[in-house]
């Protein structure tokens, strides 16, 4: 006997957004998070274009986003001499339909956590309840292997979809035999501090060289001040032989541990150790990925989001995918329904490219620009145009937006993933 439900394991963003399509296409599902208390941690993230679009076509507008972000204006590259690099308009700003959003990840995380709650009901979210494997069924369905508040459990489902993180059981159980995790050689320290917003007041900036550098954007409306939360994101490249194993992941640290590897990032526009100064928590962390999979399905089973494809967040888009995930997965459901075929089909639509993206962001994704200026003339110039031209940089960029799923031209004509209204045929019992 099945549920007939479809169950997530992982209430982060990717399980939560999930949850919220198959609701709005009547697929009933649950959602199991193993964390016992949801609070909003962690610090800025992103949300592209085709990631808002999909909220908005889910019901949360821009209203709503304001509240937990601040539209981005501009992506920016700049040199460790303080010239800039490459520059262009991000969101309407740049043509888009939709606005390209910089967020407090655990504001926004808490904002789907209320939708979903509101929309399926306080039952649709089961906390502390963490899914560790699961078993095949010889009527094709699955079964999930729990642990739970009060010990091992067991839940039956139509499908599993394992949207349980980097560290994903269902991932693990899905290949046993996968590589270790891939550090690349860098660690992040991340954080916010009060500041006041540069260059156009909701700008991301890149700053400094390839294996030395600092993310800055905002990621709230700017007080009466003229104050908002400012995110950093403070990188340094090691060689292979440091131990980056020690920094977990989100640790805690202090500022006087890394502080210093960046007193020299103070320009007229931007004092950097001043900011940071102002920090009250600051978190460690390596820059970690895996090698993309051959498949993310395993008959009813399937992965999405980091579960699937944990990426470097060199291009911004890992929330954003994690979102547009769920509403490929919703859309093939509406025609081959809450089945394995559509697992499949799903799979063999982003499987692929997907990794692909991955690995473009281990080489530095976007910011690879910054590699050109490192090779080219070793950070030191004058005149960009005559270190990378102009239509180089300008090619180098749109090849990222366009494998990563959000050129401009692109995504504004392309229909919506999910139709207004339609549903999955009934499911049976």
């Amino acid at each position: 006997m099945t549920t007939g439900k479809v169950v997530i394991a992982g209430g982060g963003i990717g399980g939560l957004a999930l949850a919220l399509t198959l609701h709005q296409i009547g697929v009933d599902c649950v959602v199991l998070e193993s964390v016992h208390d949801l609070k909003p941690l962690g610090v800025g993230i992103n949300l592209q274009p085709n990631a808002v679009r999909e909220l908005h076509d889910l019901g949360i507008g821009e209203d709503e986003l304001d509240e937990v972000g601040i539209a981005a204006r501009e992506w920016a590259l700049v040199g460790r001499n303080g010239r800039e690099i490459y520059s262009e308009p991000r969101g309407k700003l740049a043509g888009y339909r939709w606005h390209q959003y910089a967020v407090h990840r655990g504001r926004f995380h808490l904002l789907l956590y209320r939708k979903v709650l509101e929309r399926l009901g306080p039952e649709a979210v089961r906390l502390g309840h963490k899914v560790t494997g699961y078993r095949h069924e010889a009527n094709g369905t699955v079964t999930a292997l729990v642990d739970g508040p009060t010990g091992p459990g067991e839940l039956p489902a139509r499908l599993l979809i394992g949207a349980d993180g980097i560290h994903s059981a269902v991932r693990a159980r899905m290949h046993p035999d996968q590589p270790p995790i891939n550090w690349g050689g860098t660690i992040m320290w991340r954080g916010t501090a009060r500041g006041r917003p540069i260059r156009t007041g909701s700008s991301f900036v890149g700053l400094g060289s390839s294996r030395h550098r600092v993310v800055l954007y905002p990621i709230s409306q700017p007080d009466a001040d003229g104050l908002a939360d400012i995110n950093w994101i403070a990188e340094q490249t090691y060689d292979a032989d440091h131990d980056w194993e020690k920094a977990g992941w989100f640790r805690p640290v202090e500022l006087a541990e890394f502080a210093h590897l960046f007193d020299g990032f103070v320009y007229d526009w931007l004092d950097l150790p001043a900011l940071l100064a102002g920090s009250e928590v600051a978190y460690e962390n390596p820059m970690i990925d895996r090698d993309p999979l051959p498949t993310w399905v395993d008959g009813p089973v399937a992965l999405l989001g980091d579960a699937a494809h944990p990426m470097y967040p060199t291009g911004s888009n890992g929330a954003s995918q994690a979102i547009v995930d769920g509403r490929v997965l919703g859309r093939i459901m509406l025609d081959h329904g809450v089945t394995a075929a559509a697992l499949a089909a799903y799979d063999a639509e982003l499987c692929g490219p997907i990794g692909q993206v991955a690995l473009r962001n281990r080489g530095a994704g976007p910011f690879g620009l910054l590699n050109l200026v490192d090779e080219r003339c070793g950070g030191d110039f004058t005149h960009i145009d005559d270190v990378v031209p102009p239509q180089e940089r300008a090619d180098f960029m749109l090849a990222y937006q366009r494998a990563a799923g959000f050129a401009k031209e692109q995504l504004n004509a392309a229909p919506p993933i999910i139709p207004a209204g339609a549903r999955v045929a009934a499911v049976p019992a």
